[in-house]
């Protein structure tokens, strides 16, 4: 087998009674980056050697400057090969038995599919599946989703919870879900609200001077409400409201149901919106935001984005929806709509544009549940005790890493 471990992890690796390997599989190295690096530097600090498992799609190189392992694999994020598939189940058996880890961490559907039949046949016992969201095929009324929807839940009913395994949730509705399909025992379920955010990095800001900015923010994929987002914006033009509407993120070439450059362009050259592009500088651009809006109607895990608006104490305008609703009470610390409620959503935005007192009530709100509820360091505590609780350590394996002060 061929993997790459940083010189400390090595070191540390020839150094263990045991091969204390926790292993990541997810489906793209840049998802693990932006949601998960902070647990597995957090796990590495504990004791484990952090391997991660996914896809190179040009990120392979910075998970190894974080000092963590790394195996690329290959695994389709969208469509079903059987073929494919099955290539992938060998290598995750063949990569589960020579390293024998303590834990691994499935991270999404696909994973938790292929990942459990791997360790199921690779006899690895310490299993903690994350579904991180429902997505598409729960969400979706499109006759691919109906044909896949049974599929996948009988799946989960055998795979999702092996004897022994935890299973972590990122929103109470699909935790209650999948206890009613049976997928989960209850005594196995845990809640892990999101990935969590740095609320040192992502700071109150002055709210921008001059016109009102409402920023939408996420992976440029239909089922997160592009669309709702921009007809809001026409409709609100038509009602003579003045502001400026902002979209922030990159077209994802890989997914069937990214919003097509072509149409953001004609979107921008409409008057309807500016298009920021991808953008590294996400605390810089919530600071030049009014309010923030994700008319999502995908099923989310919990959306961090939506953190980090409310960590940099803004409003926030979403859906009644899984995973949404999960970050945002209505009235508390934003307003939520019904998912694809064009007027509601139009509503919604026009209200905190013309009530600044709202606004500013539900964005401090925000920020005081972000600190709270949502904080990185709660978020890896919680996830480090769930690792621990599935398999017993060597004493020189349990060390908790103290939260910074």
């Amino acid at each position: 087998m061929s993997f790459n471990l940083g010189r400390e992890q090595m070191s540390r690796y020839k150094k263990a009674k045991e091969n204390p390997f926790l292993v990541i599989l997810v489906n793209r190295d840049s998802f693990f980056l932006s949601h998960f690096l902070s647990r597995s530097l957090t796990a590495a600090k504990a004791g484990y050697l952090p391997l991660v498992l996914c896809p190179n799609t040009g990120s392979g190189e910075r998970i190894l400057a974080k000092g963590l392992g790394f195996i690329p694999v290959e695994m389709q994020r969208q469509g079903i090969s059987l073929f494919a598939a099955f290539r992938t189940l060998l290598s995750l058996i063949r990569i589960y038995r020579e390293t024998q880890p303590k834990v691994v961490w499935h991270i999404g559907l696909k994973p938790i599919v292929l990942g459990s039949l791997a360790a199921r046949i690779a006899g690895v016992r310490g299993v903690v599946n994350a579904p991180v969201g429902m997505g598409f095929v729960f969400a979706s009324n499109s006759r691919k989703a109906r044909l896949l929807r049974p599929v996948i839940r009988r799946l989960l009913r055998v795979l999702l919870n092996p004897p022994g395994s935890k299973v972590v949730f990122e929103n109470a509705d699909d935790l209650r879900e999948m206890q009613a399909l049976g997928a989960v025992r209850a005594p196995d379920a845990v809640l892990i609200r999101g990935a969590g955010v740095n609320v040192h990095e992502y700071v109150p800001a002055p709210e921008p001077q001059g016109v009102p900015v409402v920023l939408f923010a996420a992976r440029l994929i239909w089922e997160k409400g592009v669309a709702e987002f921009v007809e809001a914006a026409r409709l609100l033009r038509a009602r003579g409201v003045s502001a400026r509407f902002q979209i922030a993120g990159g077209v994802d070439h890989d997914s069937a149901s990214a919003v097509p450059e072509s149409q953001l362009r004609q979107w921008v050259e409409q008057g309807c919106i500016e298009w920021l592009g991808a953008r590294e500088d996400m605390p810089q651009v919530l600071a030049g935001s009014t309010l923030f809006c994700l008319p999502s109607w995908y099923r989310e895990g919990l959306p961090k984005v939506i953190l980090e608006a409310m960590a940099c104490e803004r409003a926030v305008v979403t859906t009644d929806t899984a995973g949404c609703r999960e970050a945002v009470t209505h009235m508390d610390n934003g307003l939520l709509v019904p998912p694809k409620d064009l007027t509601a959503l139009a509503d919604a935005i026009e209200i905190l544009l013309n009530e600044p007192a709202l606004r500013w009530r539900l964005a401090k709100r925000g920020r005081e549940r972000a600190c709270n509820e949502f904080a990185t360091e709660i978020v890896c505590d919680q996830t480090l005790s769930v690792f621990n609780s599935v398999v017993p350590k060597p004493e020189e394996f349990s060390a908790k890493p103290q939260r910074p002060r």
